[in-house]
């Protein structure tokens, strides 16, 4: 379960051997989903696409942020305090469900395909600090290297790792993640270490 004003890691991965990105604009074509559906309940920090998975570092916004959003529903206005508390968490964690079965819905017409694209339930990882934070956004942007697609982090165009270190417009809360890091310089150099592999093997359990 998701939490108001806590950090997470989310990823999902595909269902089966088949890929979910397999062009280009599928890639582009997520990245604007998933502003669509999780940028009213979610804040994102880091991002990478895979061929076959995903990757998100995000923060769940203040309970006050989603009330004010649900305010307008008379489902909402109709709940005792404790259940719309309940109905917050089913919305949050709802978002990213919506956002996998929108994107599957629009895949399967453009391809002719029925069925899943993606794994029932996605994970979560909950971050408790900026160390943990860090390392996290390290491990996403490394993703590629990891598994064997690129041979630097700065080669592969769908993660958040150019966006960070750019000056353009961005939706991403770049101000809060170089920060964490101590500024560009320092997230240039931790960027330069190689990942955790306990933390990549955990994650991939």
């Amino acid at each position: 379960m998701l939490h108001p004003d806590n950090f997470y890691h989310i990823y999902n991965h595909a269902n089966g051997r088949e890929n979910l990105f397999i062009e280009e604009r599928n890639y582009y074509f997520f990245l604007n989903k998933a502003n669509l559906y999780l940028s009213p309940v979610f804040k994102l920090y880091a991002y990478c696409l895979m061929p076959n998975h995903f990757h998100l570092l995000i923060s769940v916004r203040s309970e006050t942020e989603i009330v004010k959003l649900l305010e307008s529903s008379e489902t909402f206005q109709k709940l005792r305090s404790i259940e719309q508390m309940m109905y917050i968490e089913r919305k949050i964690s709802k978002s990213i469900a919506n956002l996998c079965s929108s994107y599957t819905q629009a895949f399967n017409k453009v391809y002719c395909r029925k069925g899943s694209r993606f794994m029932p339930n996605f994970k979560s990882t909950h971050i408790e600090d900026d160390s943990a934070f860090c390392k996290i956004v390290h491990y996403i942007h490394s993703n590629p290297v990891h598994h064997g697609f690129t041979k630097n982090i700065t080669e592969w165009r769908f993660s958040s790792y150019q966006s960070h270190i750019s000056e353009g417009a961005t939706r991403l809360e770049r101000d809060h993640t170089l920060t964490v890091f101590g500024g560009k310089d320092a997230f240039l150099n931790y960027h330069k270490q190689s990942i955790d592999l306990k933390m990549s093997k955990l994650l991939e359990s």
